[in-house]
């Protein structure tokens, strides 16, 4: 699939509400072999979803109560930001 066909599907589907869907997409076609197995693919679903059903489930619950995001709320947005920049650059690195 070309990067431009991607992006396309990308933003239909994050129309229809489903960012995660088009995440795995994304990754399946970027990242997965071209060799994996159907049960590989299935697990590395399994296992995209779950990760992202825990962040977004955490962020929901460490979240403070009111409508304003707090410091606190703004300061653990950024260390998600920053944990998950530091693993594309370790990725990055490894796979260069």
């Amino acid at each position: 699939m070309s990067d431009d066909n991607l992006t396309l599907l990308t933003k239909a589907l994050v129309d229809q509400g489903k960012l995660v869907e088009a995440g795995w997409l994304a990754y399946l076609h970027k990242v997965m072999p071209k060799s994996a197995s159907e049960i590989q693919i299935e697990e590395t679903r399994r296992g995209f979803f779950a990760g992202a059903q825990h962040l977004f489930g955490s962020i929901i619950t460490m979240l403070e109560t009111g409508s304003e995001p707090t410091e606190k709320d703004l300061l653990r947005m950024d260390q998600i930001d920053a944990e998950l920049k530091a693993y594309v650059a370790e990725l990055i690195k490894r796979f260069s």
